[in-house]
C-alpha cells in the first residue's frame, strides 16, 4: 500500500530532515513512527500525504508514485486518506456535526449521503449527542474525537496521524488510540507517530523507530525502545 525507497528529504534552511528512508506498509498495518524531537517522524507521514515533496526517492501510495502526481491530481489523492492533527484543525465558528460533513462536502457527497453518514461517524466516536455544540463547548478529548469522525467519514483506505495525543491527558489519550485500533480492524491501515511510550507499549503494533531522520529500529509487536528517547 506504501512503498518508500531511497527518500532524503532536506528543508530549504539546509536542515537535512530524512536520510535514505525505505519503508514499506502492507493493507490493514497497523504502525507507530516513534522518535524523540527532531526525529522526523512529521516529515515522514507529511510526504505520504503529499504535503510536500521529497529531495529525492520515490513515494508510492495506493500503487501511485506520488511525487509525479500533478497538481490537480493531489485532491483526488487525498480523498483516499484521513489524517488528524495534534492540534485538532477544528472550523471554532462551526457545530460538531457541521465540521464533519464539510468534509464529505468538499469531496462533493451529496446532502441525503451526508445526513445518513454524519450521525453514524459521531456515534462510532463516542460524540451522539454532541452533534450541535461548537468545539469550544468541547473538552481535548472530544474535539480530537472530532477531528477522528472527519477522518473516517469519507471511508478512508488509510489513516495518517500526527502526534493525535500530544495535548491530551493519558487516559483521553488511550481513549483515542482505541478508537484508531477499532477502526484499524475494521480494514483501514494506520500510521501513527507519537511520543507516547505507555501507548506503544500497551497496543503492541509494529513500531519503526527514528533517530536523526534515520530508520534505526522496524519491529513486528514491538515497544518504545530504549532508541526513542
Amino acid at each position: 500500500m506504501i512503498d518508500m525507497q531511497h527518500v532524503n528529504m532536506v528543508y530549504p534552511n539546509s536542515v537535512g530532515a530524512l536520510k535514505d528512508i525505505n519503508f514499506s506498509v502492507e493493507r490493514g498495518e497497523f504502525v507507530f513512527i516513534v522518535g524523540s524531537s527532531g526525529a522526523g517522524k512529521s516529515t515522514l507521514i507529511r510526504l505520504i500525504g503529499r504535503e510536500f515533496l521529497p529531495t529525492s526517492g520515490s513515494i508510492r501510495v495506493f500503487g501511485k508514485e506520488i511525487t509525479r502526481l500533478r497538481r490537480r491530481e493531489i485532491p483526488l489523492f487525498r480523498r483516499s486518506i484521513g489524517v488528524v492533527f495534534q492540534d485538532f484543525r477544528l472550523l471554532e465558528k462551526r457545530t460538531v456535526y457541521d465540521n464533519v460533513a464539510f468534509a464529505m462536502q468538499v469531496v462533493g457527497a451529496s446532502p441525503r449521503e451526508i445526513r445518513r453518514r454524519v450521525p453514524e461517524a459521531l456515534e462510532m466516536v463516542g460524540l451522539a449527542g454532541k452533534a450541535k455544540r461548537k468545539p469550544d463547548e468541547l473538552s481535548g478529548g472530544e474535539q480530537q474525537r472530532v477531528c477522528l469522525a472527519r477522518a473516517i467519514i469519507n471511508q478512508p483506505s488509510l489513516i495518517i496521524a500526527d502526534e493525535p495525543t500530544g495535548n491530551l491527558d493519558p487516559q483521553t489519550s488511550l481513549g483515542i488510540v482505541d478508537l484508531l485500533k477499532t477502526i484499524n480492524i475494521r480494514g483501514t491501515t494506520v500510521i501513527m507517530a507519537t511520543h507516547a511510550k505507555d501507548i506503544v507499549d500497551r497496543m503492541k503494533q509494529r513500531v519503526v523507530v527514528l533517530e536523526n531522520g534515520k530508520i534505526v529500529s522496524d519491529e513486528q509487536k514491538g515497544g518504545y525502545s530504549h532508541h526513542a528517547h
